[in-house]
């Protein structure tokens, strides 16, 4: 029996022992284990921190980019005011291809800085038109683009807007945000002007400026401290143009004033902004711009028709001619009610003014009707007269949701010295802002996914006075067309010869399909 317990007793012992050498090792293992994760964890937050860096260091460093690419195709018509030598009044095309390509790009380093560009491509199909200004001459093989892309050309790159901006919290200490932004500046398609166009409003009112344009910018935000929705002020200041010559000259003096060609042209004004809670939208400006240039003839000869001096066309030269103010008034309201039909119709209204500041004087040489010199004389010369004249402009519209799309009504009206910078509007047949006369435009725009869209669009334009589309200076004449067609029918040639290179009326049929995303 003592030896049965003795044996018992001995190998519960050894069973005890087993298990605290098997406990032993064990904690120990677990110790080693929990220090190893303890490492692991340690190393793993540090190469998270590091993956952290590196994916904030991409997002900041990467451009954002979009694309915005339409085709088009547009059937335009003019119908002149009179035949010319070869008994023709009307031009046109019914089949103009186009291509536009828009590449957005967006960087934000910090809450407060904004980078904005756009590089631009417009063309027609198959073609490579050097400038706005013509071919210069006959059509040859440099109008043809088949290895544009292929072969060796200039560094031209189209960039259409490249502007920085900087969004600040408290102007002068108070409850005032504010931006300042300095580059190419997002200057066409404007407010109203961008809705037939299908896109977001840009900077300026769109009747009266809509031209690219290289500045800068200030806007104070003032609903904090006034109480009123969207009330805001913004300056706006750039130059049009540079008299600065090129960079190689003879003499060495290169980006000097080059005293041979017009002066800098230069525009400020500001957008003031009275209330904007999203639904009804009202904003109004004033701008002034100095020194605008035009075309101003070394030579006047008397004409016996209209028993006055009239320019030399055939010495015409670029010159400054003298400053232009505007200002507009333009009210949307982007719904008519909060639910039901009436909650997606837009309706706008826009009043504007211009006047011409005829301050600068030109030396030029007299002749008689059979151009023998008369004398010598300083004359002023802007819109085609020697004084100052204004104009006015109104312009209404509405947009309408049928058919799952959006249907645009326009018309506008300008008087006969109206005279905006809309050169830049996005119709081939010209501004319609700038019709001394009235214009009338009916557009579809239906999304056809989520990145790609059609619109069918019409504009006419019905002329009453020469030079809507004309520049500055001697070229602004604002004659009355039907005066003109009385002249001719009762014998003046040279009313008959102004009106065979005068639109009467003008038509711009367009149907596009974009993609942007």
């Amino acid at each position: 029996m003592n030896k049965i317990v003795t044996m018992s007793l001995v190998a519960a012992m050894a069973m005890t022992s087993a298990h605290a050498v098997s406990n032993s090792s064990l904690a120990a293992k677990l110790s080693a284990l929990e220090a190893e994760l303890a490492t692991v964890k340690k190393d793993l937050k540090k190469q998270n921190k590091k993956i952290n860096k590196v994916k904030a260091h991409d997002a900041n460093d990467n451009i954002k980019w979009g694309a915005d690419l339409r085709t088009a195709i547009d059937n335009i018509n003019y119908d002149m005011a009179g035949k010319d030598a070869n008994g023709n009044d009307s031009y046109g095309k019914n089949d103009l291809m186009s291509i536009r390509l828009w590449l957005n790009m967006a960087y934000a380093p910090d809450s407060h800085n904004i980078f904005k560009g756009q590089l631009s491509m417009n063309k027609a199909f198959g073609a490579d038109f050097a400038g706005p200004l013509g071919r210069g001459g006959a059509f040859t093989m440099s109008n043809f683009d088949w290895i544009g892309n292929e072969a060796l050309r200039g560094d031209e790159l189209h960039v259409r807007q490249a502007y920085w901006l900087y969004l600040g919290d408290k102007a002068f200490g108070a409850d005032i945000p504010w931006t300042f932004s300095v580059g190419r500046r997002p200057s066409t398609n404007g407010f109203l002007a961008s809705l037939s166009q299908d896109d977001p409003a840009q900077s300026p009112l769109g009747h009266v400026i809509n031209v690219e344009f290289d500045g800068l910018s200030s806007k104070l935000d003032l609903s904090n401290i006034t109480g009123v929705p969207g009330m805001s002020i913004k300056l706006c200041m750039g130059q049009g143009s540079t008299n600065a010559s090129p960079m190689f000259q003879e003499d060495g003096t290169q980006y000097s004033n080059d005293d041979d060609i017009a002066e800098d042209v230069t525009l400020a004004g500001f957008i003031f902004e009275p209330y904007n809670d999203g639904q009804f939208i009202v904003k109004t400006t004033a701008y002034k711009a100095f020194d605008v240039p035009g075309y101003v003839a070394k030579d006047m000869v008397y004409n016996t028709d209209f028993q006055t001096y009239m320019p030399n066309p055939d010495t015409m030269t670029l010159d400054n001619t003298g400053d232009m103010e505007g200002a507009a008034l333009s009210i949307l309201v982007d719904g008519l009610t909060d639910d039901g039909f009436l909650a997606d119709v837009k309706v706008f209204g826009s009043f504007a003014w211009s006047n011409s500041n005829v301050n600068i004087a030109h030396e030029r040489d007299f002749y008689d009707e059979n151009y023998n010199y008369q004398f010598t004389a300083p004359v002023e010369s802007m819109l085609g007269t020697t004084g100052d004249e204004s104009g006015t402009s109104y312009w209404f519209g509405t947009y309408l949701p049928v058919l799952g799309g959006t249907l645009g009504l326009e018309y506008n009206h300008g008087s006969q010295y109206w005279k905006p910078f809309t050169q830049g509007e996005d119709t081939l047949i010209g501004s319609k802002m700038a019709a001394r006369g009235d214009a009338f435009e009916v557009n579809y725009t239906y999304q056809l996914t989520k990145a790609l869209s059609i619109q069918a669009r019409y504009v006419a334009i019905d002329y009453e006075y020469t030079g809507s589309q004309g520049f500055y200076g001697d070229g602004g004449y604002a004659l009355n067309i039907d005066d003109l067609k009385a002249a001719a029918a009762a014998g003046n040639m040279t009313a008959a010869d102004i009106l065979s290179q005068t639109v009467d009326k003008a038509q711009d049929a367009r149907l596009y399909l974009r993609y942007r995303f």
